[in-house]
């Protein structure tokens, strides 16, 4: 029997077409996050500490001591390009953020279309990370976390990709190379980087014990013959040279080629962010409640006429979030009881950023560091709502669902449209909300 081989235009039409559907997502995206982001035309919430340290980046010589050094220099040194190219102005404060919501968008839609070689899956996943809210508004703030999650999400597509092919070691360098990046606009990244490494670990354990699976299949999370030849020196490239590399360049443009100034710096982010020596604050919380939206943070709330205030809270959307906590249940069932390859990573990457804030000795926590598994939480969603014997219309209905809760809280995410006191009691649903 002749087996015909794909021709090299077959080949490059799916190609073709995921950059067609990611530049329309990016085109899209770009236009509607940047829809009124020049409101408030002040510094709002922590733009107050990171706008100030990007100006700085613009001196010609640093004048005293360097601001906001408890987190690493890229995402400010991207917000200096900003103000450098738009003015000191909101949109040169916000601007960035706007293109890095844009891009972390393309790269749910990339990883997802990566894990469930689908196309109509990859939309809804990149529409449910839109809808949940968060993603949103940091978008449209000048702060850090939006950066290190799009550079996140791009590891996190870049692994799944290496995950299903025989040789991965390229798809894990830019994986190693994006998480590096992450890591350089906050520490947060590596949560990430550590959820890859310890997904390889965990493979080459399972090998190095011989495991095997009695009735293995192709869809199981393990297999004995996964990367055949990938070797311990790719695996110290990919995932601790590259991205300690490209995390310290970053520091170049600020300390110079001053090792001990670098090194300096490492040792006060470290300080800062393990110190358990911090005040309260109103709007703090414990990583067990980010899931279920006990406690949010009020960026922005003032008032701009009679009943009509401008405000903006980062909070998630209940519709989106909460639905999320059932189709972890379903993942982790079928990742028990069928070994399924889709829900271990599916788990992995949502668990891994969440649970590592458990670790850490840090006091003081707030929602807005849920934000990495609240949008990988998309995958989770869109797992659970495809399996098999799930009737097509099921998804969309959700993303349906999902849109009208994003929808209801315009009013207390965008700050160019306003609200009233009676739609501001509408939308609290519970005291602690306030």
């Amino acid at each position: 029997m002749i087996i015909a081989s794909k021709s090299p235009s077959a080949l490059r039409r799916p190609a073709a077409r995921t950059a067609i559907v990611a530049a329309i997502i990016f085109v899209v995206a770009h236009v509607v996050l940047l829809l009124g982001i020049t409101a408030p035309d002040k510094l709002y919430f922590d733009e107050v500490h990171y706008v100030p340290a990007a100006r700085q980046m613009l001196q010609p010589v640093l004048e005293g001591p360097i601001l906001n050094p408890m987190h690493p220099p890229l995402a400010k040194e991207i917000i200096a390009l900003s103000i450098k190219a738009f003015g000191d102005v909101p949109l040169g404060w916000r601007y960035p953020a706007a293109l890095f919501g844009t891009l972390a968008l393309v790269a749910v839609y990339l990883g997802a279309l990566a894990l469930f070689a689908s196309q109509e899956r990859a939309i809804a996943a990149m529409l449910l990370a839109f809808f949940n809210q968060m993603l949103f508004v940091q978008s449209r703030i000048a702060m850090l976390d939006i950066f290190a999650l799009a550079f996140c999400l791009f590891a996190i597509a870049a692994f799944i990709h290496g995950f299903r092919q025989a040789r991965p070691q390229s798809a894990f360098a830019l994986a190693g190379l994006a998480a590096g990046l992450a890591c350089a606009c906050k520490w947060s990244g590596l949560f990430v980087l550590a959820t890859c490494i310890a997904i390889v670990v965990m493979i080459r354990l399972m090998q190095g014990w011989r495991a095997r699976f009695a009735d293995a299949n192709a869809e199981d999370w393990y297999r004995p013959d996964l990367w055949p030849d990938f070797r311990l020196r790719h695996f110290i490239v990919c995932f601790v040279l590259i991205p300690a590399a490209v995390y310290l360049a970053t520091f170049v443009p600020l300390y110079g080629l001053s090792f001990s100034d670098i090194i300096e710096a490492q040792r006060r982010i470290f300080a800062d962010n393990t110190t358990t020596a911090i005040a309260g604050h109103t709007y703090m919380s414990s990583w067990p409640s980010w899931p279920f939206l006990v406690r949010p943070v009020w960026y922005l709330f003032e008032k701009v006429g009679d009943d009509r205030f401008a405000a903006v809270v980062f909070l998630g959307n209940p519709l989106v979030l909460w639905p999320a906590l059932i189709a972890l249940i379903v993942a982790l069932r079928d990742w028990i009881v069928a070994r399924g390859r889709d829900a271990f990573l599916v788990l992995a990457f949502y668990l891994g950023p969440y649970l590592a804030w458990a670790l850490l000795p840090r006091t003081l926590g707030f929602i807005y560091y849920y934000l990495p598994a609240a949008t990988t939480a998309s995958f989770v969603l869109v797992y659970a709502l495809t399996r098999k014997g799930a009737p097509r219309w099921l998804l969309w209905a959700f993303v349906a669902v999902g849109c009208a809760g994003f929808i209801a809280m315009l009013p207390i995410t965008v700050a160019a449209i306003e609200t009233s006191i009676a739609t501001f009691n509408r939308l609290m649903l519970f005291q602690n909300w306030i």
